[in-house]
């Protein structure tokens, strides 16, 4: 035995032991405007904040506590302080690193356990609509400010000749649109184009719905429900599969209906979580993120569906690469790219 290495592995079971405590305290504090209400980094006493938020004193000293010891804010005489580059992350829905909201994925991991085991003892499926309904929500939360930071500025114009398309006018898919988010980013830039979302979910069919009414582009977006391989019409520019395709039981099918459905000079785009093209070129703190989560998101959604390729979120470029060629696309490359996403453009 090791001693050493046995006090390594301690240390590092019981920071992230810590980190999972801490992720449900974040989910708590987004909730109650804790994180909003210290937005300013003026230095607060918990009494203070209690009376500012409507909150219980002892109970926000414990959590003020907690948030000093792993780090995530300032302490000095009894004072707490939110530093305004935490508060980047923790309340500016605005910001382009704001996660609190997105924290809520992992309340739905525990919420959901006994499915999983379940999955795990038996077929691997657990699909999508039957995780709880914290997953929904904090999907769009997690992805949203990434979209708002880096769709229009940056993705759309790596992709060839899409840009100068969508101002004159266009026809775009959104395939696996979710509540939206990514649907109705684009709709804002591009007010002379047309949007389709696409999900076979009917609730987030519904949230989208009401998102695109709430940004004013309702008259320019519709969202339908239908599969990735049943959504009608041939005359796309523009289709995008945005966090999605892994998470299906047949990807390459959905590739190969999407080339169907684009015009001859369309280009798919395709977002997916960042992962190069083998395991020990993921062992970081992205690809632990990813893989984790896809253990209990995408991998078993994908096995709930029909062929059930189980691509998972650490698919890679190549794999992605290979599925595209096998649905008949001839043109595959990386566009870009962000810590957390490979944007990759396909052309039949």
């Amino acid at each position: 035995m090791d001693e050493v290495k046995l006090q390594q592995f301690m240390g590092k079971l019981i920071t992230d032991m810590g980190g999972a405590a801490m992720i449900a305290n974040v989910i708590v504090g987004e909730e109650l405007g804790l994180y909003r209400a210290m937005a300013d980094s003026v230095p607060i006493t918990p009494e203070a904040l209690a009376a500012k938020t409507g909150c219980h004193p002892r109970l926000l000293r414990e959590w003020l506590s907690a948030h000093a010891a792993a780090g995530y804010m300032e302490h000095t005489d009894g004072q707490f302080r939110l530093p305004p580059e935490h508060a980047l992350a923790l309340a500016d829905e605005d910001s382009p690193v704001y996660v609190a909201g997105g924290a809520v994925v992992a309340a739905a991991f525990f919420h959901d356990k006994d499915k999983l085991v379940k999955a795990m003892r038996s077929d691997g499926a657990l699909a999508w609509g039957d995780h709880h309904p914290c997953m929904f929500a904090g999907t769009e939360r997690f992805f949203r400010p990434g979209y708002r930071a880096h769709l229009v500025p940056e993705w759309l114009p790596a992709l060839e000749g899409v840009v100068p398309k969508l101002e004159a006018g266009a026809t775009v898919a959104d395939v696996g649109c979710g509540h939206g988010a990514s649907t109705v980013e684009m709709a804002q830039a591009f007010p002379s184009s047309r949007f389709i979302g696409i999900d076979y979910h009917a609730p987030s069919i519904a949230t989208a719905t009401e998102r695109a009414r709430e940004a004013g582009v309702a008259d320019r977006v519709t969202f339908t429900q239908a599969t990735a391989k049943t959504y009608s019409g041939h005359d796309y520019d523009l289709i995008c599969f945005f966090d999605c395709l892994h998470d299906m039981g047949d990807p390459v099918g959905a590739a190969r209906h999407a080339g169907q459905a684009l015009k001859p000079d369309g280009t798919v785009l395709l977002v997916e979580p960042f992962a190069g093209d083998h395991l020990d070129d993921n062992l970081t703190p992205v690809g632990r993120l990813f893989y984790a989560a896809s253990t209990f998101i995408c991998t078993p959604n994908s096995l709930s569906q029909e062929v059930g390729l189980g691509l998972g979120a650490q698919a890679g470029e190549a794999r992605l690469q290979q599925v595209f060629l096998d649905a008949g696309f001839t043109r595959f490359r990386r566009a870009t790219a962000t810590p957390f996403n490979l944007i990759c453009e396909a052309r039949k």
